[in-house]
Parts: structure tokens; sequence; C-alpha cells
């Protein structure tokens, strides 16, 4: 038995030190009083606000949908479903700053902020509630925003080209990549209803010598094929080119792979959105590989989902920094101070990316522009915060 009771002892101090890697062992009622506070008020200005937009959208599209005869049952799982995600999730600075700025100045007007800090907790030590707040909000953010809402998107824009008349690009005109090393693939013509294209031309180099040239008059996508990158070309013809000599080669229709996609010969608007993260770092670097420009848009989308998460940590700390000092006149001045900033940062993110794309600027740069400048107003706010 005291065996037994030693080895116990011995196995409960070796794995003492889990207590320290436990979250909630930093985590005291103060934390939680106000975790409380800011993830419920976070919900509830999103409820307020989405509920406010619906109402909106709703009396503008009406007739829309009247026209289009959108089914009841489309309009709400297909559409709103995935409208309230995706807007909440594009307007959550501003959620983030309206919670942190209304619920802050309530309590420093009822003077527990005072009290706390009295009481011997500093503001640093106050801030740390917020920010595990922020770590939350951040990471449901950018979780959404990733893997979630993209899936989403693209079923709401396939129900605004049926039903609101928003139109899709679903052509192309005169198309060229690069589909290999040293392989470069031209359209004249491309249809991504019927996944046809017409006027096909394929050049293969080699140490910058023109080797192979295949010519189709049609070049079909196979889309039932268990792999991709499968095409039947239709009308063909090779010239093989062998020193001096040149073989030709034609036929009706030949089965070919050919490392090329239809998303890859037509793009649309937003159509950056409907990716999830990994299969836009993917794209991303294929479309790089093949020599596209365009592909900025792209980047800049990639880069914004993760910039647009660490905005809850800036306007976090400065909402908390201008809302904890009790001040005559309410909490007015502070909430109006807090949606011009939460509109001046979403007004930036929209102008650095028009800028990146239109200007050609780094898109990572772009994106991350207003993190840079917001975080010296955070930086500024704090040091004036009261102690």
């Amino acid at each position: 038995m005291k065996a037994t009771g030693s080895r116990m002892k011995t196995a409960a101090q070796r794995l003492s030190w889990l207590r320290y890697v436990n979250p909630f062992r930093y985590i005291k009622k103060l934390d939680w009083y106000i975790i409380r506070k800011f993830i419920g008020t976070y919900f509830f200005a999103i409820a307020l606000i989405i509920s406010i937009s619906i109402v909106f959208d709703v009396n503008e599209n009406l007739a829309k949908f009247a026209q289009y005869h959108a089914p009841l049952k489309a309009i709400v799982l297909d559409y709103y479903v995935n409208f309230v995600p995706y807007f909440a999730n594009l307007f959550s600075p501003l959620f983030v700053f309206i919670a942190v700025i209304f619920f802050t100045s309530r309590l420093a007007g009822n003077s527990e902020i005072i009290s706390m800090l009295a009481a011997g907790v500093s503001f640093k030590r106050l801030m740390r509630p917020y920010m595990i707040s922020a770590a939350l909000i951040a990471s449901l953010s950018f979780y959404l925003g990733s893997y979630i809402i993209p899936k989403g998107t693209i079923i709401r824009q396939n129900f605004e080209t049926m039903y609101k008349n928003k139109k899709k690009n679903t052509s192309a005109e005169n198309v060229q990549l690069q589909v290999g090393k040293g392989v470069i693939a031209y359209i004249q013509h491309y249809d991504n209803l019927s996944k046809r294209g017409y006027g096909f031309c394929l050049y293969q180099f080699e140490n910058k010598k023109l080797v192979s040239h295949m010519t189709a008059n049609e070049i079909q996508y196979d889309t039932i094929s268990d792999s991709k990158y499968h095409w039947k070309a239709q009308q063909w013809r090779i010239r093989e080119m062998r020193g001096m000599r040149e073989k030709i080669t034609s036929g009706a229709t030949k089965d070919t792979v050919i490392m090329m996609e239809p998303t890859d010969l037509v793009f649309s608007k937003g159509q950056q959105e409907t990716f999830t993260s990994p299969q836009l770092k993917q794209y991303i670097s294929k479309q790089i590989d093949r020599g596209s420009g365009n592909v900025v848009q792209y980047e800049v989308e990639y880069h914004k989902r993760i910039a647009s998460s660490f905005a809850s940590f800036i306007l976090t700390t400065i909402g908390v920094s201008l809302s904890s000092r009790k001040r005559k006149g309410g909490m007015g001045l502070y909430l109006g101070i807090g949606l011009a900033l939460s509109f001046t940062y979403i007004m930036l993110q929209t102008v650095s990316a028009t800028f990146a794309i239109k200007a050609d600027a780094p898109p990572m740069l772009a994106a991350w522009t207003p993190n840079i400048i917001f975080t010296v107003i955070a930086w500024f706010c704090y040091r004036h915060a009261p102690n």
C-alpha cells in the first residue's frame, strides 16, 4: 500500500505543472464579469444592427424578389442565412468598438472602474479580460471568414444571379496563360456555361525554342472525369519540330490533359470571396507560377482576413482607453468617437485594398495599413488612459 501511495504521489507531482498551463487558473471573478459583459454586448450589437440591415435590405429588394419569383425558402435559406454572417463578420470591428464603448462607459458611469482602480487593480490588469474577449472574437472572426463564409458566399451569389439580376461573367476573350514549364495556352473565346473554348492553341518551348504547336477549333472541359485537367479537343492538329524536320498529326477528336481549369479562365467580380483561405493560397501560388497578373485582389483578400482578426485587439484597446474614465455627459461622446473610428477603419480597409489593385501596391502592406495606423492610435490612447 505504501508503494502504491508513493507512486501516486510521484505521478501527481509530475502532473502538477499542468495547472500552470490551465487558462482558467488565470481568469478570476472580475475577468468573468467583464468577459460576460463584453461578449454579451458584442452579440447584442450584432443582433440589433443586422436586424435593422435585414429590414432595409428586404425593403430594397422586395420588388426584385417578386419580379423574378424568388421562392420564400430560397430567400431565407440561400440569401439571408448567408447574408447575416457575411455582413456581421465584415463589420465585426464596428461591433467590437460599439460593445466596448457601450458597456465600459456604463461601468465608468456607475463608478465601477474607479472602484477597481482604487482596490489596487492596475489598468494593465484591467485589460486582461478585454484581451481574452478580443482573442475569442478574433478567433471566431478568422474561422468564419476563412472557412465558413466563403462557402455561404457561393450560395448567396448564385441566388443573386438568379433572383436579383446580378449576372456573373460567364465568358472570356483572348485568354493566354502558362499551364506548365515552357507551356503556353491560348483561347480566343471561352464560354463558361458550356465549359467550351474556341480557337485553341498550345505552345511548348524548350530552351526558348518552339518544339510543339497544337491547335484545335474547339476544346471541351470534361466535367464528369474523376480527375482534373481533362479536356477534349475537336478538329485538332499538332506540329512537332525536330531540328530541321517537322511532323504533323491531326484528327477529329483527342482526349488530352492540360493543366488548367475553367476557374483559371473566367474571373468574376467577388470571386476571391468564394475561396476558403487554403484554396485562396493554393490559387495564388498556381496563378503566380503561371505568370498571371490578375492575382492582386486575391492576395489582398488573403492577407485582409488575417489582418481583420487583429483589429479586435487594436479597437478594444482604443475603446477601453477612451471610455474607462468617468466624465459628465454620459457615453454619447465616446459612442460617437467609437463609431467614427470604426467607420474610418472599415473605409481604410476598402481604400487600401482598392489602391493595391489599381496602383499595383504590395498586397500585404495594403491589407495591414489600417492596422498599422490604428495601432499608433491605440498606443496613444492607452498611454493617456486612467491609472
